[in-house]
């Protein structure tokens, strides 16, 4: 009883209380404490149970994925393209700027991974790779000689007929009517090809060329990224929108193309007789004036110059050169405006036979072979004359070499594998005109081709008398086929050359195939049709 008393006396009346919510929260503290440790003890111990056929996983495993995930991927580019160094370098500059203009601009917005820029790096060189590989395959020689050159040549054509048919028009050059006019004159020509809506609708164009890019894409990317709609997508846009559309642009800018052919000329000089016959050959006034004028130009420069010394009969000749291409300009812009190229028909008419001009000597004249050229593409026949000039320009080179060699042979010395070089440039000369791939192919005789092609493959040296039957026979069919030299001497082309040769001039001049008047006259024009080709 004291105790309690004194209990109470020392702690307070609510010491009792106390007392007891203290042994209370001991008690149920231990007892969740238990609980709950015995809970999460006896769970590990049931899953230990309940998967013990499996075994457990090392801890080694675990510590190695984790170093994966934190270790950054290293980037690996193989920088080689198209085995050249001087062609590979330029080329991964291109795709360095074409990445970071077109895809880290915004592509680092969203991300900071390259793993897709990696990708999208990697897809752009086994393209290039590919287009490189593909490329090496095609023969260029013909096709850059010969194909390209009759595209071109097809298109001015073209244009000339156009201007032709608007010669009467003051502004046919950007008139409506000229593109129509050039439209139909290149249905009329390429017969079943004519490219109006794409050229004259940027919504066309721009879907031609996003064809074009997937035919592209199909041949050059791998199977797994064309068949990737995004990436394949992505890809056309940029090379449509972004490389072939402002190529083509800039590739129609009048300025630039000037700018190109100055470039291309400025290291070059033209000779007297080029520049003359491209004078002689124009039907451009303007032309001829800006050249009058540039030499009235120089003229007065020399003329004001002190011609006491040494340097008096340089400054002479140059004068009188200047003066000679001055009259030849005033001559020819004078024939232009008079209209006498219309006159020179009424003057053929009027001779009655003209002067005749042999087929082997338009071969050679560059002046006639331009005109006979024309002609002959006109007609459809460009294969056949493009293949007798090409060989005789393998004639030619084959002998060359032939001789070379043979020098070499005699002082000891070993030369380059010329006789490999002429073959295969015998081979090409074949493919290009006479094999079943040849477009356009020359129509000869089978047996003669088929004879030809078993030479080439059996004879290791050909050798430069090899197409002469062939072109032989390419020649008999140029001078008696009625569609070819015939036809051109009664075409308003032959009379042009004549008038371009000067021998619509003289009375003389009248060819007859009758009486010794006729073989006199001829004669008379082959002659001075040589001092005109001398000069």
């Amino acid at each position: 009883t004291i105790r309690v008393v004194l209990f109470l006396i020392t702690f307070g009346p609510f010491a009792v209380f106390y007392l007891a919510f203290y042994i209370f929260c001991f008690v149920g503290g231990g007892f969740a404490v238990t609980l709950l440790f015995g809970k999460t003890n006896s769970e590990r111990h049931l899953e230990r149970c309940e998967h013990s056929y499996l075994p457990a996983t090392q801890t080694g495993i675990l510590k190695t994925l984790d170093e994966m995930r934190l270790e950054p991927k290293p980037i690996q580019i193989d920088r080689r393209l198209t085995g050249s160094n001087y062609i590979d370098e330029p080329l991964q500059q291109v795709i360095q700027f074409a990445l970071r203009d077109y895809i880290q601009y915004w592509y680092y917005t969203l991300s900071e991974d390259d793993s897709f820029l990696l990708e999208i790096r990697q897809t752009v060189q086994n393209a290039l790779v590919q287009f490189s590989t593909r490329s090496k395959e095609v023969d260029w020689q013909p096709y850059l000689t010969t194909r390209l050159v009759d595209d071109f040549a097809t298109h001015l054509r073209v244009f000339r007929k156009a201007q032709d048919r608007l010669e009467d028009s003051k502004q046919r050059d950007l008139s409506e009517e000229m593109v129509e006019s050039f439209f139909e004159a290149e249905v009329e020509m390429e017969r079943n090809i004519c490219r109006d809506v794409v050229c004259t609708s940027l919504k066309d164009e721009e879907g031609f060329l996003r064809d074009l890019c997937e035919v592209l894409l199909y041949l050059l990317l791998p199977p797994g990224d064309f068949h990737n709609k995004n990436m394949r997508y992505f890809l056309r846009e940029i090379l449509a929108r972004g490389v072939l559309l402002p190529l083509v642009n800039q590739l129609s800018d009048p300025d630039y193309i000037n700018q190109f052919v100055i470039w291309m000329i400025r290291d070059s000089s033209c000779n007297y007789e080029a520049f003359m016959n491209i004078l002689k050959l124009t039907d451009r006034v303007s032309e001829l004036e800006a050249v009058k004028d540039k030499a009235l130009e120089e003229l007065q420069y020399l003329r004001s110059l002190d011609t006491a010394g040494d340097d008096i009969n340089v400054i002479k000749n140059q004068i009188n050169s200047l003066m000679f291409v001055k009259k030849v300009c005033e001559t020819r812009i004078q024939r232009l405006q008079s209209g006498k190229e219309v006159d020179a028909l009424k003057l053929a008419t009027n001779l009655g036979k003209l002067c005749i001009i042999p087929l082997e000597h338009i071969l050679v004249h560059n002046i006639a072979l331009q005109f006979f050229m024309d002609y002959m593409l006109g007609a459809g026949a460009q294969a056949e004359l493009f293949f007798w000039l090409t060989v005789e320009g393998y004639r030619v080179t084959a002998q060359q070499q032939l001789e070379v060699m043979e020098g070499w042979q005699k002082d000891g010395k070993k030369g380059g594998d010329t006789t490999g070089l002429l073959k295969a440039a015998a081979l090409g000369v074949y493919e290009q005109y006479l094999s079943d791939k040849a477009s356009p192919r020359v129509q000869v005789d089978e047996a003669s081709v088929l004879k030809l092609g078993e030479k080439l493959q059996k004879d290791s040296d050909p050798t430069p008398e090899i197409f002469d039957d062939i072109q032989r026979k390419v020649y008999d069919m140029m001078l008696r086929d009625e569609r070819y030299y015939p036809s051109f001497r009664q075409s308003p082309l032959y009379v042009r050359m004549l008038a371009e040769l000067d021998m619509l001039k003289e009375p003389s001049y009248r060819g007859s195939d009758d009486g010794d008047g006729g073989k006199y006259s001829f004669s008379l024009c082959l002659r001075c049709w040589h001092i005109k080709k001398g000069k």
